[in-house]
């Protein structure tokens, strides 16, 4: 598998959605894709991290005991770092990760610590950027990568579910979205954008991940502490005398 550590330090960390051109369109998209899971999710505590995570509306959400954690912000309850979550094994029910991977710089072991934390058969809700979209393109022009959100690294909807399945996640649902090069401060109702969304819907500039934590009970197998006789004898309480004997 390859490595996803970063080797070089983050020029830009999204403090909240406005950060983005778009960036409000985008978390109403968002919201709208969590409210489909959110009722079929019960538990006692849902875990949001990052900033981005923090700011998203969870209110259709049974949870009622909602964990806010990122490194710095106004609606944090918790500050600490995504990679390092201050929490005991399987002490969460739910882990929402809103474009959390593009901006740390282990994301591989932030999705390993949300799966420490979450509770067996607990659910794992996640979106990052496309690299294969128009937006993702974009990067690679000139002066952009310095800019958000093409600060941070993008990695595939495939990658992420390979992480997914490697630690025992189990992928309920995924789904495309935000067709759109996230260059203008505004989003046009034109006839193109809805035909690009029925039709170029693989080039979305983002996409949303919902998984589920699976641990496999172990069967012991007992020892077989007694080796079957091989002789068996036709009449029961019937001793068989040694050879030579009287």
């Amino acid at each position: 598998m390859k490595p996803a550590l970063s080797r070089y330090a983050l020029s830009q960390v999204p403090q909240s959605w406005q950060a983005f051109a778009q960036g409000e369109v985008l978390a109403h998209q968002l919201e709208n894709q969590f409210n489909l899971w959110w009722p079929r999710i019960f538990g006692y505590h849902l875990l949001k991290v990052g900033t981005l995570s923090c700011q998203l509306d969870t209110s259709a959400c049974g949870i009622r005991h909602q964990i806010n954690l990122a490194g710095s912000g106004d609606q944090v309850s918790v500050i600490a770092d995504p990679d390092d979550l201050p929490f005991i094994e399987h002490a969460v029910d739910a882990v929402l990760l809103a474009h959390c991977l593009e901006y740390t710089q282990d994301p591989h072991h932030v999705i390993r610590e949300a799966h420490r934390v979450l509770m067996p058969d607990g659910y794992l809700l996640m979106s990052g950027f496309n690299p294969y979209s128009l937006m993702g393109l974009l990067k690679l022009w000139p002066g952009l990568h310095r800019r958000l959100p093409w600060s941070g690294r993008f990695f595939s909807q495939a990658r992420v579910k390979d992480w997914l399945q490697l630690l025992g996640f189990e992928v309920l649902y995924e789904q495309r979205l935000f067709c759109t090069s996230m260059l203008a401060q505004s989003q046009a109702n034109s006839a193109f954008r809805l035909w690009a969304e029925q039709h170029l819907n693989y080039f979305a500039a983002a996409y949303v991940l919902v998984a589920r934590k699976r641990t496999l009970p172990l069967t012991p197998i007992k020892p077989k502490w007694q080796l079957t006789n091989s002789f068996k004898p036709a009449v029961k309480g019937v001793s068989v005398r040694q050879q030579g004997g009287v």
